[in-house]
């Protein structure tokens, strides 16, 4: 009998969309309200923040950008790292020398809970020209985690997709893989773009 193990696969196995859940209003209601719980202060450069700049986080979330498709990391994983980061700066200042530290631990953290094999510290810190270590790395995550207070399983946008694209009148002549890959492109354009 042969096995197929998705180990050797290219591919990651995925679960099929469950159509129950995509149909029932229930289940969108629900992430529409989850969502709320986890969404950033839209003011936080104002407010909080007085040494970072819009601009650095966008700088910042490019490199994160960058890391995850390089190392071919799941969709999901680089818009949940930028929620993370922008709630964190929703609520913490920083330096502007610690930013791309942020953006790191949230890397790792992100990856960890969206990755079948998770980003490692060790990798992390190759991307960031050694520039910092792996015991700042190791602190940072656990500051990111404490200032979130646990709160990491955020709803992004990623997790609205299949419903939305499920109850859409797509033309029959449209690839439905196509259409999924514009709009995860999308999702991570309007993540990386800074707050307002």
């Amino acid at each position: 009998m042969d096995l197929l193990c998705c180990e050797t696969t290219e591919t990651e196995c995925r679960a099929y969309a469950d159509p129950a859940l995509l149909g029932d209003d229930r289940v969108l209601q629900n992430l529409l309200k989850t969502e709320e719980r986890y969404a950033p202060s839209s003011s936080y450069f104002e407010c909080v923040q007085r040494d970072i700049s819009p601009l650095m986080r966008k700088i910042v979330a490019e490199w994160m950008l960058e890391v995850c498709e390089e190392q071919k990391c799941q969709d999901e994983v680089f818009p949940l790292s930028m929620n993370y980061v922008d709630r964190f700066l929703s609520i913490c200042p920083i330096r502007k020398s610690q930013l791309q530290l942020l953006g790191t631990a949230c890397l790792l953290l992100a990856s960890k809970l969206r990755e079948p094999s998770p980003l490692t510290a060790e990798v992390l810190v190759f991307y960031t020209d050694n520039s910092i270590t792996l015991d700042d790395l190791w602190r940072w995550e656990q500051l990111v985690v404490s200032k979130l207070k646990w709160e990491l399983s955020a709803v992004t946008p990623g997790d609205f997709l299949m419903h939305i694209l499920s109850r859409l009148p797509v033309p029959r002549t449209w690839d439905p893989v196509m259409v999924r890959r514009h709009a995860q492109t999308f999702i991570a354009l309007s993540a990386r773009a800074p707050e307002r």
